[in-house]
């Protein structure tokens, strides 16, 4: 049954400033009890009407559990006056206070809201000050009322935060006018939420705002796992069963966004295909530019390029096999040019080789790779300076627009002879789409990468895409060399690759397999792995940030999430000395090894190398927390050994512990290093390509932890997740017409 209790905050037991939920002890006129749920904006005095029921704990008894609030405001004056000097208002202190109250008595509260000009009669309050409190009184009483309008849509406190953040004064009636827009305005709310509130407010089932929000919804989440478009019969059925509508009515709704252009509608491969509008129009402008790229005038290399191969061979006392100098030529030789191939078949000799001849004809040259970890591990490897392929194109956040934008455009392009982009295969659509506006016709694109890897995390298929197209040249590298032969990663990585078991423990070798029966099992020799047996043979080697647990999927006892937990309580465990910060339920504690999962292109980072600054953390970037401070609410991760990011505590969200994660989160990084579970995984995800990405990713050992059956099962899945893509579709016509 629900009751109502009136009074005041006598104590608080606990707080999370993060989601507001509270353990209070609240006093009334009556009685005092434990009072527990969700206060945004507690502190001791406060006075609320709490409405919830009685419930007992099994260890702490009866508790008063809270459904909805109400926060009253005090008013007689010592209560006004503690009100204000509880630092609820930011710019008012005890003396302050004292001296508001003084001034103004009972009435403070009208003259805050209504009269903030008269403050300044208090003394040592002038214009300025009157107006920044003023300001965070009508703040505060607004955020009440917001988080009071959102309890009757069971939108709890946290959420309430993060919408008054983006809407402020205007929240209510944002969502009054378009509850849908918070799936994409606001990071955590889904649609099934908003269609909730939408349901409260009285927007009908088959209202054609709703019908519409349904299918850009239904479009967006496909998108998300890696399509660009979808058939329009598949998206009626799938935006029919979300919406509860008929498909008819679904393909009605569809006419109408296209000519509203919401969407785009294309006739592709004798199917209906449908993207959001952005998608159709980054899948046609890449295909342009390819074909611009492709036929254009190229500015010739100085001398003969077998001259050039020669000298550089003698420099780096390299000899190029034929496959390779055929790809150094090729990338010469061509607009757009594709090197692909397999570990071991010295994509990275011929990435040195090209920058070399060009460097030494005087081409202007950038290397760059889409993410922050590739772009590092070229520059170790190579001696040459590479950058992620956002920084290349100077990404900033545009505040007239309120979004993100790449500095270099079709307008403003990239001033290079050449374009090197190694770990291709992790080029979405878009990103591509960004890359290929900023190059001006006439420079050489050279895209290397290993198209049997997963592909990339956003929509698309690029590299697959272009080289099934055969529209421009590729060279697919096949032959394993000596050194890398040497390595049973790298041969079973290509043993996999074409579908056979891979050797395991063979005597002083790379490549190993611990049997183990249960799950459980699995879990504690992993542990052990990682905090005794794999230090102790490699000596060299640090747990937290060398060893890597790679696993197929996030639920379940061999999960990232899960063994992440377990992983954490014995790699970093809890020390005096050591800060950490609860955050729904997760902990993160100093040292942990946590990685960004999602694109936040504001955070700030300072680089403590060279003392430069700049813009954005990508999701997939893995950092370790250097420090947590409860007193400011923050957290400084290190990204790349050197680049500082302070997060508040509410942007925890945006961070989850590393010392496991998926294989699909893995690409482009290598370990020293490997950990991987072969357990029971669902079918599509236990598959051959995602067993070979893994393995890939370790480079002086790879461990493989569990059942040998479960192993070959995954060699023998060759089923890959066809993604819905035109781009290469697109580029055979471009091809035909030329």
């Amino acid at each position: 049954m629900i009751e109502e209790r009136q009074g005041n905050v006598a104590d608080i037991i606990f707080r999370n400033e993060e989601n507001g939920y509270t353990i209070v002890i609240f006093e009334t006129e009556d009685e005092q009890f434990t009072a527990v749920g969700t206060l945004p904006s507690c502190r001791k005095g406060a006075g609320f009407l709490l409405r919830g029921q009685w419930k007992t704990h099994p260890s702490y008894g009866e508790q008063f559990s809270i459904i909805e609030f109400e926060e009253k405001m005090p008013s007689s004056e010592a209560g006004i006056e503690e009100f204000l000097a509880s630092g609820a208002l930011k710019g008012i202190g005890k003396k302050t206070a004292a001296a508001i109250v003084a001034k103004f008595g009972s009435s403070t509260f009208d003259i805050l809201e209504n009269e903030p000009e008269r403050l300044t009669e208090v003394s040592g309050i002038g214009p300025k000050k009157a107006e920044s409190v003023a300001e965070a009184f009508r703040s505060h009483r607004e955020f009440a009322q917001v988080t009071m309008y959102l309890q009757q849509y069971g939108i709890h406190a946290n959420y309430a935060m993060k919408l008054y953040r983006v809407y402020g004064p205007d929240t209510i009636a944002v969502i009054e006018d378009n509850p849908y827009c918070l799936v994409d305005d606001i990071f955590g709310i889904g649609f099934k939420k908003a269609d909730n509130i939408a349901q409260k407010i009285g927007i009908e089932k088959d209202d054609p705002f709703r019908i519409k929000a349904g299918v850009k919804f239904t479009l967006a989440y496909f998108t998300n796992e890696g399509n660009t478009f979808l058939p329009q019969t598949f998206l009626c059925e799938k935006a029919g069963e979300l919406l509860d509508v008929s498909t008819e009515t679904i393909g009605e709704i569809l006419v109408e966004m296209a000519f509203q252009g919401d969407i785009h509608i294309d006739r592709l491969e004798n199917r209906n295909a449908v993207y959001l509008m952005p998608y159709f129009l980054a899948e046609q402008n890449v295909c342009k530019c390819l074909g611009s790229l492709n036929s254009a005038i190229l500015k010739p290399i100085g001398a003969q390029l077998d001259s050039l191969i020669r000298v550089t061979e003698y420099e780096t006392g390299i000899s190029l096999s034929e496959n390779q100098k055929e790809a150094v030529k090729s990338s010469l030789n061509h607009g757009v040019s594709v090197i692909t191939g397999g570990p071991g078949t010295g994509k990275t000799t011929i990435i040195n080789s090209i920058i070399n001849i060009l460097t030494q004809s005087g081409f202007k040259t950038a290397i760059a790779a889409p993410t922050g970890r590739a772009a590092k591990r070229i520059t170790e490897t190579s001696g040459y300076e590479a950058s992620t392929i956002h920084r290349l194109l100077e990404y900033y956040y545009s505040e007239g627009e309120d979004t993100m934008r790449f500095g270099k455009t079709a307008e403003d392009p990239l001033d290079y002879n050449a374009i090197i982009i190694d770990e291709a295969s992790m080029i979405d659509l878009m990103l591509m789409n960004g890359l290929m506006s900023a190059i001006r016709p006439g420079t050489r694109l050279i895209l290397v990468g290993d198209s049997d890897q997963l592909p990339s995390v956003g929509a698309g298929n690029v590299l697959r895409d272009i080289i099934d197209s055969e529209f421009v040249f590729c060279v697919k590298l096949t032959e394993i060399f000596r050194q890398a032969k040497e390595s049973l990663i790298v041969v079973n990585a290509h043993k996999i690759n074409k579908g056979e078991y891979p050797s395991c423990n063979e005597k002083d070798k790379d490549f190993f397999m611990m049997p183990r029966k249960t799950e459980k099992e699995m879990l504690e020799l992993i542990k052990d792995l990682c905090i005794r047996r794999l230090p102790a043979y490699y000596t060299e080697l640090l747990p937290v940030r060398d060893i890597q647990v790679l696993t197929p999927v996030r639920k379940g006892v061999l999960g990232s999430i899960n063994l992440n937990r377990d992983l954490q309580d014995v790699i970093n465990p809890p020390q005096p000395d050591l800060e950490e910060k609860k955050f729904g339920d997760r902990i993160f504690r100093e040292h942990d090894k946590v990685m960004q999962i999602k694109n936040n292109y504001e955070l700030k980072w300072k680089n403590q190398e060279d003392f430069t600054e700049g813009e954005g953390i990508f999701n997939g970037d893995v950092g370790f927390i250097n420090s947590i401070d409860k007193e400011y609410g923050e957290v400084t991760v290190v990204f790349d050994g050197c680049r500082y990011v302070t997060y508040d505590f509410n942007q925890m969200d945006e961070l989850e512990l590393a010392y496991a994660i998926t294989v699909h989160k893995s690409q482009g990084s290598e370990f020293p290093v490997v950990i991987m579970p072969m357990s029971w995984f669902p079918p599509v995800l236990a598959t051959r390509n995602l067993l070979y990405t893994g393995v890939t990713r370790g480079k002086q050992a790879v461990v493989l932890v569990g059942s040998e059956n479960k192993m070959y099962a995954m060699v023998d899945n060759n089923r890959i997740t066809q993604r819905n893509s035109g781009l290469c579709a697109r580029l055979k016509m471009l091809m035909g017409f030329h």
